[in-house]
């Protein structure tokens, strides 16, 4: 019969998909992991991996045990939060998963603002270029750019949040003026690679007027630093402008994008009160934080 420190292996395995990467999860080596999953398999009779060069990938008997280890989980993660109760302050750690716009220029500083006042609080950020898998519990709570159309996911609105095309004033200095969107044809634009946008939403190109992009990435710290170095012009959040003071708007009054952003939980994590005050935290201060940062751009 598995115990608890058994399925704890287990799902670090069925998220990280690889030894190596449950190790640095669980902070063991990947050949005690590789033996304790064995010997799992073992005491439960059945295959729970596929192994293949790729990684290790749930079998039937695996996605049957998924489920009945994420309620254990979710069991002693309540039963943690009813010992730690005590005192004012959130303890314990919370992983967010966020777009890497939001994580590299929004969620650090609200995030370091939660922990100042609760030194307890262990944050982790995963800042990924593609929705988070909350169902494999990838993260306790994250942040999209639209809401799930499937799932039993809870979904709170956070904040609209506004972009406009973007340069730096080196850039324009050295190229042809712009005074309407037909002009972008003579300009180098950057944005992202198209068969790797994960959301509608990202998809700012035609939006904003720009045809075929020169100079792409999935990544919208690579496309900002771009924007930065003087490469050319890409769609750039308003609230990460005031990281580079060079960089100017672009025909502010013809191109406006408005988008959203949505905290998305897993509905079992209601019980839990540390989420939950996490999670209101949280909202307050991306709220906050964007109109601060809008302002000054």
């Amino acid at each position: 019969m598995a115990d608890w420190d058994d399925l704890r292996i287990f799902l670090a395995v069925a998220r990280a998909e690889s030894l190596s990467g449950a190790g640095r999860l669980l902070k063991l080596d990947p050949a005690t992991v590789g033996r304790r999953i064995a010997k799992l398999e073992e005491t439960m009779a059945a295959r729970l991996f596929a192994r293949s060069p790729q990684g290790y990938a749930l079998s039937g008997e695996g996605q049957r045990l998924m489920s009945h280890a994420l309620r254990a989980e979710q069991a002693v993660a309540e039963a943690m939060e009813e010992v730690g109760t005590e005192g004012p302050g959130l303890i314990g750690q919370v992983r967010l998963g966020a777009p890497d716009g939001s994580a590299n220029y929004l969620l650090p500083q609200i995030v370091a603002g939660i922990c100042d006042d609760h030194p307890g609080l262990e944050v982790q950020i995963v800042a990924q270029p593609r929705v988070v898998n909350l169902s494999k519990r990838e993260a306790d709570m994250a942040i999209a750019v639209s809401p799930p159309a499937t799932g039993h996911l809870t979904v709170q609105k956070l904040t609209d949040y506004k972009l406009h095309l973007a340069a730096s004033q080196a850039y324009l200095d050295r190229h042809p003026p712009i005074a309407r969107i037909a002009d972008l044809k003579h300009h180098r634009t950057i944005g992202y690679i198209d068969d790797l946008i994960f959301d509608k939403e990202l998809d700012y190109q035609t939006e904003a007027g720009m045809e075929a992009v020169a100079l792409a990435s999935n990544s919208v710290s690579v496309q900002f630093n771009w924007v930065r170095t003087g490469a050319g012009i890409a769609v750039v959040h308003d609230f990460a402008l005031p990281a580079a003071p060079g960089l100017v708007k672009v025909l502010p009054d013809q191109v406006s994008l408005t988008r959203s952003f949505y905290l998305i939980r897993h509905p079992d994590d209601r019980r839990v009160e540390r989420l939950n005050r996490f999670a209101e935290l949280l909202a307050h201060g991306v709220r906050r934080e964007v109109a601060r940062l809008e302002a000054l751009a």
